[in-house]
Order: C-alpha cells, then structure tokens, then sequence
C-alpha cells in the first residue's frame, strides 16, 4: 500500500487541495481518540491516517520540485489570516479536518527547496535528510543521556569527531546545538570559563577585572548577543572595521586589543567569521590567530555559513586556512551541507571543556552509579536539558553521499555562484556586481532602462537601491521566484541571491536574472 501511493506520487499531479485527501470514514466522526495510543485496536485507522498524511507531505515535496509550480502563495498577514482556520478549539476536530489542515499549511508555506529560491543561507529539501528527520520525530526522544538514545548518542560522537578530523584537530570534544547562535554562545561560555574559571561559581566577583570580546563589524548579530546575553554588555563587544570585500582588518584588530588594555581592560575572545552573512566573507584566519596567540585571547571560529567549504579540497584554501588553530569553530549542516533545519554544530579543541564549563551534576538524572559508561551522557555538558535529535538526518545524510558527495556537492554550489558572476558580467547593462564572492553569496544591483548609460556613482546607487524593495514586492506577488536584498555599511539596498540547494541548475540561475528583469525594467 505504501509503495502504490509513493509510485503514484510521481505518476499523478500534485494537488495539495485540502478536500483531495478523503478518509473513508464517511461519518465524519473518527478523531485522534480514535487512532493509537488511546484506541489500543485502531491499527487500520492509524496506518489509513498516517498514510493520508504522507501523501500531503510526498505532494509538497513534488510540488517543491516542480519548476512550474510557485515558490509561495502570498498573502499579506490580515488576509492570511482570514483564510485559514487558526483557532484552537475547545472540542476535538475529526480526523478529515486534521487531513485537511495539514494540506491547507502546506498550500501557503513557502517553498524553500524550489529552485527558485534563493532568499536564505538555508535553501533545499534534501529527501534523505527529511526521511531523517521523519524518523526523528517518530522516534521521539530526548539526547541527554545514553540510556533513552543509545544510538543516536552513538551517531552523534562518530559524526562529530569526524568533523573535528576535517577541522584539522585530533580529540576534542562537540556537540549539536539549536543553530550557530547557540553555537556562538557555547563558545563564549567555554572561554570565559577556560580563562576565568571562578566565574562559574562566582560570577563577575570572580574576574580580575573587564573583559572585553572582539568581532569584525560584518559578523552575525549573535556574537554581539553574547556579550549582552552573558553579562559582558555589548559595549564591551568591540567591532573591528572590515575592508571593501567585508573582511575583518586585522591591523585594527590588534590596535583596538592595546587601546582596550591601555584602560585596563581584559581581552580574552575574538570572533573570526568565515563567511559572513551578507557579503560571504571570510576573514584571514591565520593573521586572528597570530593575534589571539600574541595576546592570550580565544579564537573563536563562526563557520555557521562557510564551513561547508571544509569538506571541498578546491575551495577550503585560502578561505578556511588557519582554522585548525581555532580554540572553537561553529559549523551548520543545515547551510552549505543541505541537512534540514536545524542542524547546527560547536566544536572544541580541548576534550573536558564543556562539561567543566556547564556541569551542574543533578543527581536525578545524571547519576554516577549507572551500570554502563557514564561518559556517554551528553546533557550535563549543556546548557539545555532536553536537546532534540538533530544527529540523524545528518548521520543518514553523510551516509547517502559519503564524504566524496558531499565534495562535489560544496564545489557545484561554488560553480554556479561563479556561473551566475559571469552571467551578470555578459549582460552589465542590465546589472551590476558588487564584489567577486568568496562563497555562494552574490551581491547585485538591477538596472531598469531609464538609469542604463549613466555613470555610475552614489546618486545612481541610491536610486538603484530604491528598485530593490519593488522587484522584490512584485516577485513575492507573482510567487515566481525569492531573492533577499538588504543594505549594509557601504551602500543602499542591493540583491544577495543564494545558491547553497543542490536543486538548483544554471537554467535557475539564468531564470533568476532573467525574471528580475522582467519585474523591473519597467522601473
């Protein structure tokens, strides 16, 4: 029965029409009561309903794959509202309207794997990773300890201390977190405690004095959160100026460590990016570490976007040189490798760190006397205590492709940001790149006809940066394609397009410039 409906999956059109995915229950009157666990002999009426729902689910997923269908369905939120049936009822619903309500989400949820779209870091629907995380949550437990997840407990030490092996580092210690922003503040706990460990049980009575962190101007939000987050105070969070290609300067780097401790200030963290959120840039990671050595300071690593790029031998260098001496490194499957949402690493040099730092030994759960090897439990080494399973689409993932896939994966996603760099050069009447990308990010004006011919310079910028918001308007509309646009420190709004989905093609990219000029040539 599951194989018919996955081969006619493939075989019929996709609908995603609420009323096309009938129960046979003509009654109308099967509810969740009626299905397992409650109903110990509703095995038929389990499996029919879970079946139902993966035909809803096997529809999005062709849908997500059909350059014909849109990327979204867009309705401004007042009129969203007014379609859907939000409310949380004090009666239980039947099971048809359950059906129906998971088809009607996914009518209006926007399509992230298309190939159309190129609006997030996290682009994609690789279908072994959602088999994955299908399995995930029906198997349904918690990653604190060893007892309750045996196997995933043993997925997540051989994933991860393989990816310490590609950072460059034998032993130390890992561990998934809920995205590179809880990464980041993994990595800021763990110094502050390496460096100052009294603080753990003293606070900042137990510091010699102000500490002060450092981080390029171009970072992620998220560094500067920790230092509001962990007492630090953000203006104690020191950003470096970054160069034209969004890079970190170093020079300043190291002025703005002696200005600080001319006042008596305690630098002991900086954060080196390897490829930023806008521009994708990536700082020279051997020049911060020279630095960090010379003035005792943790290297922090965010290679939440960039550090695909370690698993590809033609692009790792320059880019990522230096990174094996990093204290800690922050690495996203769920971004350049395609893992589904979330999937997010911190990685340490030093085994110990971690428990050391966040250990609070509650004895109800993390007993010492257990009768298997205690080590294996991860929750006393977090700041969490429950902690999804993020290991095993990753784990199934890695293992559909092997290394070697996952390679050429990095190095066709880099070929088509430079074939979509040479597609803009062909046709500069019509567009303008910004920089030449070190990652997959491509920054771009779009150039209407009545601003084509005139120099280029800030007033033209300025006027191109006021089209931006309007073509994105219009392709959300259409429903036809999703480019992010955004200013930064240097100019007005410009299109970033990504290319991080294994989806995409050079027809897409093609498509891309090509209906950008369709929306705005008129502007």
């Amino acid at each position: 029965m599951v194989l018919s409906n996955f081969y006619s999956f493939f075989e019929e059109k996709m609908s995603l029409n609420p009323n096309g995915y009938k129960l046979t229950d003509k009654t109308g009157k099967l509810t969740a009561y009626d299905l397992l666990p409650t109903t110990v002999s509703a095995g038929t009426e389990t499996r029919e309903f879970l079946l139902k729902v993966i035909d809803v689910l096997l529809d999005f997923v062709k849908a997500t794959n059909d350059r014909n269908e849109k990327v979204l369905d867009f309705h401004h939120p007042e009129d969203m509202k007014r379609l859907l049936d939000l409310e949380v009822p004090d009666r239980a619903v039947n099971l048809q309207q359950l059906i129906e309500d998971c088809a009607t989400t996914l009518k209006y949820q926007v399509k992230t794997g298309h190939p159309h779209f190129f609006n997030q870091l996290s682009c994609g629907l690789d279908v072994i990773s959602m088999a994955g995380e299908w399995l995930t949550a029906t198997a349904n437990t918690n990653m604190f300890t060893y007892e309750i997840a045996p196997v995933f407990i043993l997925m997540e030490n051989v994933v991860l201390s393989k990816m310490r092996d590609i950072i460059g580092w034998r032993g130390g210690d890992s561990i998934l977190a809920p995205g590179g922003s809880i990464s980041n503040l993994y990595a800021f706990l763990a110094a502050r405690h390496k460096m100052f460990p009294n603080y753990k049980e003293h606070g900042a009575a137990g510091l010699p004095g102000q500490l002060v962190m450092f981080t390029s101007d171009q970072c992620h939000y998220s560094v500067k959160s920790c230092a509001a987050v962990c007492g630090l105070g953000t203006d104690h969070c020191v950003m470096v100026p970054s160069d034209e290609h969004g890079k970190m300067i170093t020079s300043e780097l190291e002025r703005l460590i002696l200005e600080r401790k001319a006042k008596g200030h305690i630098p002991f963290f900086v954060n080196a990016t390897a490829g930023t959120t806008v521009l994708g840039a990536f700082d020279n990671l051997n020049e911060v570490a020279d630095i960090c050595q010379k003035y005792n300071c943790w290297m922090h690593v965010d290679a939440a976007w960039g550090g695909g790029l370690l698993l590809s031998r033609k692009y790792r260098h320059p880019r990522l040189s230096g990174v094996e001496r990093a204290d800690s490194v922050t690495w996203n499957p769920h971004k350049l490798m395609g893992a589904l949402l979330q999937c997010s690493t911190i990685h340490f040099k030093e085994d110990g760190l971690l428990i050391s730092c966040n250990q609070m030994s509650a004895e109800y759960l993390f007993m010492t006397d257990k009768q298997y090897d205690i080590s294996y439990d991860t929750g006393d080494k977090v700041i969490q205590c429950g902690r999804h399973n993020d290991i095993f689409k990753l784990w199934l993932q890695w293992r559909s492709k092997g290394t070697e896939g996952f390679e050429r994966q990095q190095d066709r996603l880099m070929d088509l940001a430079h074939y979509q760099v040479r597609r803009i050069k062909e046709q500069s009447d019509r567009f303008h790149l910004i920089l030449e990308p070190e990652c997959v990010n491509v920054s771009f004006w779009y150039i209407p006809k009545r601003l084509r011919g005139i120099p280029h310079d800030s007033r033209k910028e300025k006027e191109l940066g006021k089209i931006c918001p309007i073509i994105k308007g219009r392709m959300m509309q259409k429903g036809s394609l999703m480019v992010g646009y955004q200013p930064d420190d240097r100019r007005p709004n410009f299109f970033r397009s990504i290319i991080s989905s294994a989806a995409v093609t050079e027809q897409d990219v093609d498509f891309m410039l090509d209906e950008i000029h369709r929306l705005g040539d008129d502007l």
